[in-house]
């Protein structure tokens, strides 16, 4: 009785590249929005290093920035109010608008 030649079951060359998210920057798919790609935590530490806890609070009202504020409770607070985000994703573009100009002067 004669051998069955071996051969690999399945076997296909590798593709490269075919299913890499990472092989695509995450600026490309939205170039023109500064907001793209950087987390509530970075705009948050980025405004209390600008501003400072105290100003912050006078600027956003909001009791997390006011009363023992922290990054913490902060982030906790923002996530579950839309409206609350929307003034600090506000008030960091107006930080990088101040900065750039700041810059160029």
């Amino acid at each position: 009785m004669a051998a069955a030649p071996d051969s690999a079951p399945n076997s296909t060359p590798d593709s490269p590249a075919e299913n890499t998210p990472e092989s695509a920057p995450a600026k490309a798919a939205q170039p023109r929005n500064p907001l793209h790609g950087v987390k509530l935590e970075t705009m948050v530490v980025a405004l209390a290093d600008y501003f400072g806890w105290d100003e912050l609070g006078q600027r956003i009202q909001i009791r997390c920035f006011q009363s023992d504020p922290s990054v913490g409770s902060s982030l906790k607070f923002l996530r579950k109010t839309p409206w609350a985000r929307e003034k600090v994703e506000s008030l960091y573009l107006f930080m990088l608008r101040d900065q750039k100009r700041n810059n160029e002067g």
